[in-house]
């Protein structure tokens, strides 16, 4: 079982920044693929970045891509998700997705309660 807990939301400007974390319970951190998906009111929860075990993969929605940077540090449990030039239509709840199948995070079996990004234009 892993529990995680997802920070770092808030409400920032169109343009702005922002950095996400998630930590995660448990001493398998560094066994699951890890990553982030996000849900906008009124929509489907969407895939936003993946990353390996190791971290030596990372792979991203074509609406992020170039702009969101998705990393971990497996001492410290702890996946991170770098949003920079943010633009409203990435309102969103943030969650945090473990899973341990080796799939590159297609699939999902633990789920982070979520954290709000408000961005304002």
């Amino acid at each position: 079982q892993v529990q995680l807990v997802e920070s770092g939301g808030g409400l920032v400007q169109a343009g702005d920044s922002v950095r996400l974390f998630c930590v995660a319970s448990g001493r398998t951190f560094s066994t699951y693929d890890m990553g982030w998906f996000r849900q906008a009111p009124g929509k489907e929860r969407e895939f936003v970045a993946a990353i390996t075990r190791s971290g030596d993969r990372t792979r991203y929605a074509d609406s992020v891509k170039g702009r969101f940077t998705i990393s971990r540090d497996n001492a410290k449990n702890t996946v991170y998700l770098l949003a920079n030039s943010l633009k409203p239509e990435d309102t969103a709840v943030y969650y945090c997705a473990a899973d341990p199948r080796n799939t590159f995070l297609t699939t999902v079996t633990y789920w982070g309660q979520g954290t709000q990004v408000t961005v304002s234009s």
